[in-house]
């Protein structure tokens, strides 16, 4: 497979589909939500447990494409031990890399998604497991759906 940025399933995204990382409910969850894409059929449910404002430990559950696990199991990864703010920053520079191609200098896995800006319907699944994960931090017991994001 090719290193290209461009190249929609890089090897990061085949390997977290393939071997999700944090898959499964989480027992001491103290914050769950739900996302849902109603366009394609892609579920996630996010669970967290926090201690204090940091994420101490985060799952996800559910089904769909590879890009929407993919991201789920890269984001449970990455948001470890961050804050809700810092959760959110990072979800932005994750947004800005998937709708425009451009990658950061500094370069991290996120960067594996940068081919799904050129498949716009594809942002969407990209983006459930996150949007879940971001109402979960604000205790938000409403589920998400891709059709109320503006991705």
């Amino acid at each position: 497979m090719s290193a290209d940025l461009t190249d929609l399933y890089q090897q990061v995204i085949l390997d977290h589909n393939r071997r999700p990382r944090n898959r499964g409910q989480l027992p001491t969850a103290n914050r769950v939500a739900h996302g849902d894409n109603p366009s394609c059929g892609d579920q996630c449910s996010v669970y967290l447990r926090l201690d204090g404002d940091k994420i101490a430990e985060l799952s996800f559950d559910g089904s769909g494409c590879a890009i929407s696990q993919a991201s789920a199991s890269l984001m449970t990864t990455q948001l470890k031990g961050k804050t809700a703010a810092e959760a959110q920053a990072l979800f932005d520079e994750f947004h800005y890399i998937i709708t425009t191609g451009e990658v950061p200098e500094e370069l991290n896995d996120l960067a594996a998604f940068a081919g799904v800006h050129a498949f716009p319907a594809r942002i969407k699944c990209a983006t459930l497991g996150w949007h879940a994960a971001l109402n979960a931090l604000k205790n938000d017991p409403a589920g998400t759906t891709t059709e109320t994001h503006q991705d």
